[in-house]
């Protein structure tokens, strides 16, 4: 995913030795670390050598999965992407290793019941929003559109056309992760 990739570089530059860092924990570990000082880890986004794979989500939710859902979740190992965007704060959504993998899809399928139940078109999370908000960003899975949510609600309103478009007028900052 190009803007994915770009949006990477683009925080990365704002840092000195072009890494991040997050609060080290040794039993949650990602390929994406690159080193460890105090109680800090130090990492940088890495493709994944295997993709993870969205067929046992497909399966779960009974309809197949947009492909730019499929392109941002299985590009990059990697921890939270901070952002501004012309709609406020962003957080991006992003696995850090396999278990988180299998933790989102957890997440997503509890999501796909709670849309099924209040028979509102089925959405996968890509973000949250300013960190006091329940409101988070998706993606419409049968248009690809991105849409702002609030949970168990129908979509407050479009945001963008699709999720390059977004990830390409993203401003990227260096912040703690907002998610919530």
């Amino acid at each position: 995913m190009k803007a994915l990739t770009d949006l990477i570089e683009r925080t990365l530059l704002l840092t000195k030795e072009q890494m991040l860092s997050s609060s080290f924990d040794p039993a949650w570990r990602s390929e994406c670390e690159v080193y460890q000082y105090g109680e800090q880890t130090y990492w940088r986004p890495i493709r994944q050598s295997s993709p993870v794979n969205f067929d046992g989500l497909a399966n779960a939710v009974e309809q197949p999965i947009h492909k730019d859902i499929i392109a941002y979740y299985s590009t990059y190992w990697s921890g939270t992407l901070e952002a501004d965007s012309q709609e406020g704060r962003v957080s991006l959504i992003q696995l850090w290793n396999a278990d988180d993998f299998e933790r989102l899809i957890r997440n997503l399928v509890g999501h796909a019941l709670n849309k099924i139940r209040s028979k509102h078109p089925y959405t996968v999370f890509f973000a949250t929003t300013e960190p006091e908000s329940e409101l988070f960003l998706s993606i419409d899975n049968e248009s690809g559109i991105v849409l702002l949510e609030e949970p168990g609600k129908s979509p407050i309103r479009e945001v963008e056309t699709n999720i390059e478009t977004f990830l390409d007028r993203l401003e990227p900052k260096m912040r703690q992760p907002g998610i919530y």
